[in-house]
């Protein structure tokens, strides 16, 4: 458990660990990736507005200098679109690698400038300019050219403008913050499994005291109780021969004796039933204590379940209420042969009190005109590499689900009020969730109806 404890904190830590960089990783990296859109945006914006004029005076003087024509007095390219607009100075235009391409309304390519930029001639950029067309968009990304369309009444303009260098820092810094990210995490796991050790001892040490407390205390308890039940015994068989111990000497009429007879048969019962208490308690201790160190060996699940049906089809008659059994043959897991009957028997004993008794329900008609009795159902199948066992059986009060979330942990009943009717001291099933677990297994409780009370124990099959 303390095992299990430690892996859910680890596993929790990690996952709110990741998120969060996660989070933050993409949040930076996303505002990283806006300014580079915004960035080329507006030097977009400046040359789509001047692109009218560029176009025209490459067709007018085709060996003209772009400096010479289109930059300002202050060194800027001139900004017609009114004031608070972006426009562009001569060093950013001298960094920036743009072509330009005018096509007609068919998309016929009319016109192309790729003076600013070396890497595309032409034909390049009229296959650029196709691909922008056919996204059907205003503007977006071919490659590492950002684009932007402005329609005349003549066809459309592209202009595109290369990003490349600012989308390579663009991943350089998404690459390094996620490779920092995960380097971040292998170094917290690390430490975390090395402190998750301390973070969870007060828990472990209470834990464990908690075990030894009630491994000790039952093994105390276990003498008193079995001094107690043995003059019990004797007091029942000198008043069964006329003597008391008590009352040497006195004669007892054979009401008094009556009396004190069914007196001793209470005290006999209730330490008969606190002497099954402490073993339960003992035997719980142990088996979690032996989650990791359980002997376990091949053995034939299919038999077990088999046999221990067939020594409970007598109690469950007695109790007017029938046992059916649907086993798969030869399925075998490692596991201990003790302990899994343990488990079987503890599943049925639990599915024979709390089934509802004839008296509770109307009883339908078998195939023969006979009043059918409650059924407890028993299925052993494999599922996969698993091997799964179901016992169900009916209810006579609805079940919810807050309920059912309860019904492994100790002393737990979802009706208390039956405790003296039917017995037992509602540990069983933390027995069972105990077993399950120190078989590596899983054990679920669930209901289809609400009327009907199904545990499901999942073990790796061999």
């Amino acid at each position: 458990m303390i095992n299990k404890l430690k892996r859910r904190f680890i596993i929790l830590a990690m996952i709110s660990l990741a998120v969060l960089l996660s989070v933050i990783v993409a949040g930076m990296n996303m505002i990283n990736y806006s300014k580079v859109v915004s960035d080329a945006d507006i030097k977009l914006a400046v040359l789509e507005e001047s692109s009218g004029r560029i176009m025209l005076e490459d067709r007018l003087n085709p060996f003209g200098d772009f400096e010479e024509y289109f930059f300002n007095d202050e060194g800027f390219l001139p900004d017609h679109r009114g004031p608070g607009k972006h426009s562009m100075s001569r060093d950013e235009a001298e960094e920036s690698r743009f072509f330009m391409v005018s096509v007609d309304e068919s998309g016929s390519v009319l016109q192309t400038y790729t003076d600013r930029i070396s890497a595309v001639d032409g034909d390049d950029a009229a296959v650029y300019a196709a691909k922008a067309l056919a996204s059907g968009n205003g503007s977006g990304f071919v490659g590492d050219f950002r684009y932007a369309v402005s329609d005349s009444d003549n066809g459309s303009t592209l202009v595109f403008l290369d990003c490349g260098r600012t989308l390579d820092s663009f991943r350089s810094f998404l690459r390094a913050s996620i490779i920092m990210s995960l380097a971040g995490l292998i170094a917290v796991f690390f430490v975390m499994l090395y402190f998750a050790g301390r973070i969870v001892r007060p828990v472990a040490e209470s834990y464990e005291k908690q075990k030894r407390f009630i491994t000790d205390a039952g093994h105390e308890i276990k003498t008193p109780l079995a001094i107690i039940k043995a003059n019990v015994d004797l007091m029942d068989m000198e008043i069964d021969n006329g003597v008391s111990g008590i009352t040497e000497g006195l004669s007892i009429s054979d009401n008094a004796a009556d009396n004190l007879r069914e007196n001793l048969g209470d005290i006999n019962d209730q330490v008969t039933r606190l002497t099954g208490l402490t073993n339960d308690l003992v035997y719980l201790s142990r088996m979690e204590e032996a989650e990791n160190s359980l002997v376990l060996t091949e053995v034939p699940l299919s038999d077990i379940v088999s046999e221990t049906v067939e020594s409970f089809e007598p109690l469950a008659l007695e109790k007017c209420k029938v046992i059916d059994a649907d086993v798969a043959p030869g399925i075998a897991i490692k596991g201990s042969h003790k302990e899994l009957e343990k488990l079987l028997s503890i599943l049925l004993e639990n599915a024979i009190k709390y089934s509802p008794s004839p008296r509770a329900m109307e009883l339908k008609e078998d195939e023969d005109g006979m009043p059918a009795l409650p059924v407890i159902e028993t299925v052993l199948r494999k599922e996969g590499k698993n091997a799964v066992l179901e016992v169900i059986n009916g209810t006579e009060n609805e079940l919810t689900n807050e309920q059912l979330t309860h019904v492994f942990e100790r002393f737990y009943r979802t009706d208390s009020s039956r405790n003296s009717a039917t017995g037992g001291h509602g540990i069983g099933l933390s027995m069972a969730n105990a077993i399950v677990n120190a078989h590596g297994g899983k054990i679920t409780a669930h209901t289809k109806t609400g009327h009907d009370f199904m545990i499901t124990v999942t073990l790796p099959a061999i």
